[in-house]
């Protein structure tokens, strides 16, 4: 018998249900909850983050950690004692006054977001974030006292295990040389184009309709999870029950029905960890990174695919009649469509990348202690214009207050979307060499090919490997953003697939 790794299986179980409690009141506090009922979620939501943290910090887990190390553990077993390693350690560093603290500062600053945004009120928001941000660089440094990261790579660390901020220089700094130019080019050539964007209103109830319709297609369990509305769209939830949000414009069909696609990218991902590993940490998913390169599969990679707008028009025709721009062809050429925009969740592909530098350069100034929470919209302003010539002065709605992460402090989480979509250029185009017919099975509404790779090489793996391990064993070399590059050449430039 093993019985100081079991002990600590059994700790973890425990956490994993209080997580499961903490996670569903998440989800209710931006989807359901009275706005009167935030100062009680919030203090009930510390409470919990407080007693979670009290029992990872219990004294007695230094030696079962030790114990267990000598143990007789088998490959699966020494991969949970890894990430509970990694959970413990995590913990450690920081006491518990500020983890609570950063839970009721999050929670004061992203309540009164949801109404400071609208009212473009950055002065109001500003009063909750100086918190936040002081909050947030205690983290880090304390983090960074233990790992010897430094401080923004250790909030980094958090959410993308082994990455760093010279790598994601390395990465965006090659992104950067050619990305302007392609922008430029492919703008150039849908100059010629003509575009059918498609013509609503489109009330709120059909598209909720749509919207289920578009998860149902994608493999959605309904049975272990829900759709619902927030100022944010976001996934919450656990695998069991997982808790998706959209947002409706009634002007803008697009906008819920992509970002419920790139949510349910995120949520069949939890829907299909395996379930003979929940309640310990080997069980979740891997990083942040390989999150959205599944987000990003289902939005970019193949939500915006030529083949997939085959299976996709009969539904926008069924719940919005006929129109030109419902034929397959003109809904592929307006969900292309390449035009610089200022809302980060509603970019296109070619220009997104750009938003995320954006928030990356900001945000790491900010833990570093470059700037202050007072610059942020002259630094925004200034980098909206560099990146991509959109001049957003005194626009804090549709500028620096547009979206949720910082209101809680998630500081380090930006670079993840973009890694996330070079993985996921990575993981199509292996799939495309095992599945050489890929875009004639996605034409036919057959997605097997996809979601079976998906499924056996990132959904099963959970976070058995590192994330590196992880991508090199699904598609046989680490990250490459390579692959990104040739991805977004073949679709917009007609090179290739796509």
């Amino acid at each position: 018998m093993n019985k100081a790794y079991d002990e600590l299986t059994r700790t973890w179980t425990r956490l994993h249900h209080f997580d499961h409690l903490q996670a569903i009141a998440a989800w209710d506090q931006v989807a359901m909850m009275p706005p009167k009922g935030s100062s009680a979620r919030a203090d009930a939501m510390a409470e919990m983050d407080g007693l979670m943290h009290s029992l990872q910090t219990d004294p007695k887990l230094a030696g079962l950690l030790a114990r267990a190390e000598d143990e007789d553990l088998d490959a699966f077993e020494r991969a949970n004692l890894r990430e509970i390693r990694r959970s413990w350690r995590a913990s450690n560093a920081l006491p518990q006054a500020l983890v609570e603290a950063r839970t009721l500062a999050g929670a004061r600053c992203e309540h009164a977001w949801r109404s400071q945004r609208p009212a473009n009120d950055w002065g109001g928001f500003l009063g909750n974030f100086r918190e936040v941000l002081r909050l947030g660089r205690e983290t880090a440094q304390r983090l960074s006292d233990d790992t010897g990261l430094a401080p923004y790579d250790a909030l980094m660390d958090q959410f993308e295990p082994g990455m760093t901020s010279a790598e994601v220089d390395r990465v965006f700094g090659d992104l950067q040389q050619w990305l302007p130019g392609l922008v430029q080019q492919v703008r150039e050539r849908q100059s010629f184009d003509a575009v059918l964007m498609p013509a609503g209103p489109f009330p709120k109830a059909a598209q909720r309709a749509l919207s289920l319709d578009a998860m149902a297609l994608l493999g959605f369990d309904f049975q272990a999870g829900r759709l619902d509305e927030s100022a944010h769209p976001c996934s919450g939830g656990v695998p069991e029950d997982t808790r998706l949000t959209t947002r409706y414009a009634e002007d803008d069909l697009m906008q819920s029905l992509m970002g419920t696609v790139h949510e349910t990218g995120h949520a069949r991902y939890e829907q299909n960890l395996p379930r003979e590993w929940l309640g310990q940490p080997v069980a979740n998913a891997r990083s942040m990174a390989i999150h959205e390169s599944q987000s990003l599969s289902f939005e970019m990679q193949l939500g915006r695919s030529r083949a997939f707008a085959t299976p996709l028009a009969p539904l926008l025709v069924a719940h919005f009649g006929a129109q030109a721009a419902f034929e397959p062809d003109a809904l592929h050429r307006a969900m292309t469509r390449v035009k610089p925009g200022l809302i980060r969740v509603d970019a296109d592909e070619l220009t997104y990348p750009a938003h995320v530098i954006l928030r990356y350069r900001i945000e790491r100034a900010l833990i570093e202690g470059r700037a202050e929470a007072e610059d942020i919209p002259t630094l925004w302003d200034e980098s909206m214009q560099s990146l991509l010539g959109l001049d957003t002065r005194g626009n804090y709605k549709d500028g620096c207050l547009q979206d949720v992460h910082w209101t809680d402090g998630s500081f380090g989480y930006f670079p993840c979307y973009t890694l996330g979509a070079m993985y996921a250029a990575q993981w199509f185009a292996a799939m495309r060499r095992q599945s050489p017919d890929l875009d004639e099975h996605i034409a036919r509404g057959n997605f097997a090919p996809v979601f079976g790779w998906l499924r056996d090489n990132i959904w099963a793996q959970a976070s058995r490997w590192s994330t590196a391990e992880l991508a090199q064993r699904a598609s046989g070399e680490p990250l490459n953003p390579a692959h990104f590059r040739r991805h977004l050449e073949a679709r917009y430039l007609g090179t290739g697939a796509g």
